[in-house]
């Protein structure tokens, strides 16, 4: 009997490995063939001093007087007037404030045109840190490879690899059938609402809508995806929206030497447990929506281990889920975070505080909201005594992109061209862009950012030594130059059969 019950739970186990087996084997790659592009070539050295130029242009964001960067901003437009003299001859220039858009028009008037987003901002150097620096943040020195400084990466290495290819297109007389609207804002580390914005209420103004826009965004990932054989490029699709929520309890004050006798009475005593349980009841997450069309892309391109369970999710998901929800990175790709971030009470240690305010900082997974996400909080809070308010400007998640549209297919074939054999796929933009504020006049906008990243490049976001390797910005600039003829035609007289795809 127990012979027979060994053999048969043996069969089942074969069994199951079988099913697990020929599924993994059954899913097919949906990456685009297409031949790797033929290395355009790049003035490298001219491009990466075009970008130390502009590194120099201290266009700094956040200023308590905004004037104070005025003179970065004059500097700027000076150099890229002067960089790019056929931009400035041939395309119709328009400044909103300090944000600059460039219309180059298409042949073709009822083709929808397309829009390229770069800001021309940068985040301050956090005071007391720039000493930490290789290179001076403000200098833009080419050094071992790279050009060094705040905005390097994030992001004038988009502008100026945007205005390079335009600028050799120009050179070599391609003329757009489809209109392309190049719009570089200059407050988007502060909310846009100056520059994109603004920029955004004219297009409505004048009844355009875009075919696509794209922005800065994910990027083209090298070895941080377990598993993945190749670079992982991630090209979003959606972005996470913004919330937070005031928190404040109140009570009675009163001298330190005689508190309630009932525990919990005072307002820190109310909040404290309150923000305690919020972290603990976090709002659910799991593989759904963008993070369940990611993980179906790279599925049939990982190896080992990774590939048999991204098949077989159907089995296996509660065990994938709990290891991505495990790891801070993949936990904001699979839920809507909650982050406690600013708590004020008390002025002096000897008297019981009469309000206590805490600041709880979420960003909405697409299918979250304000309402729900407020309603989860007072919820789990579960006290009257606390009142839950939001501040500042919320910003909803965006709506999710097409993956089958033609943008789309013009930014992945062209990625498949210039980075080849990168695997693409959909992914979440976590942080918030300029392109939040197109949603109302595109049919689709899509966050990427052309350029190479390992996880050791990624603290150099907004933090010490930011650079960006001469080398990936000849890419960028040839991923722009390509998408150009592929999102905008015709084939250019330089470049032979590399017209717009079908």
């Amino acid at each position: 009997m127990i012979k027979r019950a060994l053999l048969g739970l043996a069969g089942l186990v074969l069994l199951l490995v079988l099913a697990l087996a020929g599924n993994t084997l059954r899913q097919r790659s949906v990456q685009i063939a297409v031949a790797p592009l033929p290395p355009l070539a790049i003035d490298t050295e001219a491009a990466a001093q075009s970008l130390a130029a502009a590194v120099r242009a201290r266009t700094i964001s956040g200023l308590l007087d905004p004037e104070a960067s005025a003179a970065g901003f004059e500097a700027l437009h000076a150099h890229l007037r002067e960089r790019y003299p056929l931009v400035h001859q041939r395309l119709q220039l328009e400044t909103i404030g300090r944000t600059l858009v460039y219309t180059w028009p298409g042949r073709d008037a009822k083709a929808r045109p397309v829009a390229w987003l770069a800001h021309q901002d940068v985040v301050p150097v956090a005071p007391g840190t720039e000493g930490l620096w290789s290179q001076p943040p403000f200098e833009g020195r080419i050094d071992g490879g790279f050009v060094w400084g705040r905005g390097a990466w994030d992001n004038k290495g988009n502008l100026i690899a945007q205005l390079e290819a335009v600028e050799m297109h120009l050179k070599a007389g391609f003329q757009p059938d489809r209109t392309l609207v190049l719009v570089f804002g200059h407050d988007e580390e502060i909310s846009g609402r100056e520059g994109a914005l603004k920029a955004v209420q004219k297009f409505q103004q004048r009844q355009m809508r875009f075919e696509y826009v794209l922005d800065e965004g994910l990027l083209v990932t090298e070895g941080i995806l377990v598993g993945a054989p190749a670079p992982v490029a991630l090209i979003g699709v959606a972005e996470k929206g913004y919330l937070t929520l005031k928190l404040t309890a109140s009570a009675t004050p009163g001298h330190s030497s005689m508190p309630p006798a009932k525990p919990g009475s005072t307002a820190i005593g109310m909040l404290a447990p309150a923000l305690a349980r919020l972290e603990q009841q976090p709002l659910p997450g799991g593989i759904r929506g963008v993070a369940a069309q990611m993980l179906a892309a790279v599925a049939p391109e990982m190896t080992g281990l990774q590939r048999v369970a991204l098949s077989n999710l159907w089995l296996l998901r509660p065990l994938v889920e709990r290891q991505l929800l495990s790891v801070p990175s993949t936990t904001a790709l699979l839920r809507t975070t909650t982050s406690l971030t600013v708590f004020n009470a008390g002025n002096k240690e000897n008297v019981l505080p009469g309000k206590a305010e805490a600041l709880v900082n979420f960003r909405l997974l697409p299918g979250d909201t304000e309402a729900s996400v407020t309603a989860h909080v007072k919820a789990v809070v579960a006290d009257d005594r606390i009142a839950v308010e939001p501040i500042g400007t919320p910003n909803e998640a965006s709506v999710v992109s097409a993956t089958d549209s033609a943008g789309f297919r013009q930014i992945e074939s062209t990625v498949r061209e210039v980075f080849p054999g990168s695997i693409v796929a959909p992914g979440l933009m976590l942080a918030a862009t300029d392109a939040r504020h197109f949603g109302a006049v595109a049919d689709a906008v899509y966050r990427f950012s052309p350029v190479r990243a390992s996880s050791a490049d990624l603290t150099r976001f907004h933090g010490t030594d930011e650079r960006l390797a001469v080398t990936h910005l000849a890419e960028m600039i040839r991923f722009y130059h390509r998408l150009l003829q592929r999102s905008a035609g015709p084939t250019s007289p330089g470049r032979p059969g590399q017209g717009p795809t079908p």
